[in-house]
C-alpha cells in the first residue's frame, strides 16, 4: 500500500475482479479492512518491541563503561591502560562467544513448543534461523556484563591471555548454560516454561542469580587461585602481614562516575527485561521496576554508608564517612533487586537493597580477613548480593505482580508462599555448583600451563609497562 493511498482504496483494488467494476460486498470488504489494520499494528508493535530491546541493549552495554571507569579508578596508576583493555577484552569475547555457540546453548530451539526441556541448545548456532536479532544484541549484552565482573578482581596481577580465555569460556559455555535453566522456556528451573518446577520455578527477572551470581563466583574461583597481589596480604618472604596493607585506586572520580554510569544503565538492565513494551499492562511493570530498582540503589547506599561509618567510629573513635563504601552499596542494592525488581512492592525493595548494602560490608571484611584480594570488591556486591537478592525475590514477591509478570500468582514466603523460596534455593545452589564445576579446574589449568599469573617483576613495576609499553 503506498503512503497516499488510504486502507479502504487499497481493498477496493484488491476485491476487484478481471476488471469488475461491481462494489465488492460490505463483509468482504470490512474483512479486507480488518485483516489490513490487524496486520499494521501487528507489524508497528513488532517495531516498538524491536527499537525497545535496541535502546534497552545500548543502556545495558554502556554500563561496559561504568565498568571499565570504576576499575580504572581502583588500580594504582601504574595498571590503568591493562584494566582498561581487559575490559575491552570483555566486550569483544564475549560478542564472539556468544555469536558463534553461546546463544544457540542458551535458546536455540527454545521459541519452539514441542522442543521441550533440556539442558542445552542444539540449534541457532552462528545466529542460523534466528530472525530477532535485537533480541541476540539485548542478551549479549547482559552476557559482556556479567564476563567482565571478573575484570576488575584480578587487576594488576592477570595475564591478559588467561583473561581473554576465561572471557570466551564463560560467555560461550558457562553462562549460557545458566541462562538456558532459568531464563529458557526449555529450562528446568526456568518460571515461564510449560511446567515450571514445583509450579512456579526460578523467578530471576533481570539477572541476581543468572548474571551475577555466575560472574561472582567465577571471580571469587578466580582470585583464590590467582592469590592476593604482592604485598597485600604477605611480605616479599611470604610471611603474613599483622594488617593488610592498603593498595588504594588512583582515583575516587572515576569510580564515582562509573557507579552513576552503572546505575543510569541498570535501568536498561531491568527495566529492559520486559523484552516486549506492547502487551498489554506491560508500561505497568517497566515503570513499577524502575522505581524499585532507583529506591534500592539509594538504600544499599545509606545502608554501607553509615554501618561503615559506626564501624569506623567505633574502633577508632572518629566519625568518617567512606565513598567507597558508599559506592559498592550502591551497587550491591542494585544487584540485589535485580532478581525481583518487578515482583514486588516499593518498600520491600527498600528492605532488599538495605540489607544488601549492609552485606555488603560484612562479606568485604570477610574476604579481608580470609586474605582474599579483590581489588574492586566485585565478590561482595556481585555474588553476595546476587545470592540475598535470589533468595529475598522467594520472600517478598507479591501475589499481585506475579500474577501480573508470569501469569502465577504464588508468592513469596511473606504472603503466604513456600514453592518460590524452594525454587530460588535450588537455583542458587545449582548455579555455584555449576559455575564451581567447571570454572575450578579451567582456572587451575592456566594456573598450572603458566598463563594466569603476570611475571612477579611485571607486576611491582605495573602491568602498563610490562604489557602496554609505559604508563597511561
Amino acid at each position: 500500500m503506498s503512503s497516499s493511498e488510504s486502507t479502504y482504496e487499497t481493498c477496493l483494488k484488491s476485491l476487484a475482479v478481471n476488471g469488475n467494476e461491481e462494489a465488492p460486498s460490505t463483509d468482504a470488504l470490512l474483512q479486507c479492512i480488518t485483516t489490513t489494520f490487524d496486520a499494521q499494528i501487528n507489524n508497528t508493535n513488532d517495531s516498538i518491541d524491536a527499537f525497545f530491546l535496541l535502546y534497552a541493549a545500548s543502556l545495558v552495554f554502556f554500563m561496559q563503561a561504568g565498568f571499565a571507569m570504576l576499575c580504572a579508578g581502583c588500580v594504582r596508576i601504574n595498571n590503568v591502560q591493562n584494566t582498561l583493555l581487559k575490559n575491552m577484552l570483555d566486550a569483544c569475547g564475549a560478542s564472539l562467544g556468544f555469536y558463534t555457540v553461546g546463544y544457540a546453548f542458551a535458546f536455540g530451539g527454545s521459541f519452539d513448543d514441542e522442543y521441550g526441556k533440556s539442558f542445552i541448545g542444539s540449534e541457532n548456532f552462528f545466529l542460523m534461523g534466528v530472525e530477532n536479532d535485537s533480541f541476540w544484541l539485548f542478551q549479549f549484552a547482559f552476557c559482556a556484563t556479567s564476563a567482565t565482573i571478573v575484570a576488575g578482581t584480578l587487576a594488576e596481577r592477570c595475564q591478559m591471555t588467561a583473561y581473554l580465555a576465561y572471557s570466551i569460556m564463560l560467555s560461550a559455555f558457562v553462562y549460557p548454560v545458566v541462562v538456558r535453566s532459568i531464563w529458557s522456556k526449555s529450562g528446568f528451573l526456568s518460571a515461564v516454561a510449560a511446567d515450571p518446577l514445583w509450579g512456579v520455578g526460578m523467578v530471576d527477572f533481570a539477572g541476581s542469580t543468572v548474571v551475577h551470581i555466575t560472574g561472582g563466583m567465577t571471580a571469587l574461583i578466580a582470585t583464590m587461585i590467582l592469590g592476593p597481589r604482592t604485598g597485600r596480604f604477605y611480605d616479599l618472604r611470604g610471611k603474613p602481614l599483622a594488617e593488610p596493607k592498603e593498595m588504594p585506586g588512583h582515583s575516587l572520580s572515576l569510580q564515582c562516575l562509573g557507579t552513576f554510569i552503572l546505575w543510569f544503565g541498570w535501568y536498561g538492565f531491568n527495566s529492559g527485561s520486559i523484552i516486549s513494551l506492547s502487551l498489554q499492562d506491560n508500561y505497568l511493570v517497566l515503570s513499577h521496576t524502575a522505581v524499585n530498582t532507583t529506591l534500592s540503589a539509594a538504600a544499599g547506599c545509606i545502608a554501607a554508608l553509615f554501618l561503615s561509618t559506626i564501624i569506623s567510629e567505633r574502633f577508632t573513635g572518629e566519625i568518617s564517612f567512606n565513598l567507597q563504601y558508599a559506592m559498592n552499596g550502591c551497587l550491591s542494592g542494585l544487584v540485589s533487586v535485580t532478581a525481583s525488581c518487578s515482583v514486588v512492592t516499593s518498600w520491600a525493595a527498600i528492605i532488599i537493597g538495605f540489607l544488601g548494602g549492609m552485606l555488603y560490608i560484612g562479606v568485604s571484611k570477610l574476604l579481608v580477613k580470609r586474605r582474599i584480594d579483590d581489588a574492586v570488591d566485585a565478590v561482595p556486591v556481585h555474588l553476595a548480593s546476587g545470592i540475598w537478592g535470589s533468595i529475598a525475590a522467594g520472600l517478598f514477591a507479591t501475589p499481585k505482580w506475579m500474577e501480573q509478570v508470569y501469569d502465577n500468582p504464588e508468592a513469596g514466603l511473606f504472603y503466604g508462599g513456600g514453592h518460590l523460596l524452594a525454587c530460588q534455593s535450588v537455583g542458587v545452589l545449582f548455579v555455584i555448583a555449576w559455575v564451581v564445576a567447571i570454572m575450578t579446574p579451567f582456572f587451575w589449568a592456566l594456573h598450572y600451563f603458566g598463563f594466569l599469573r603476570a611475571d612477579s617483576l611485571e607486576e611491582v613495576v605495573g602491568l602498563d609497562i610490562g604489557y602496554m609499553g609505559g604508563r597511561s
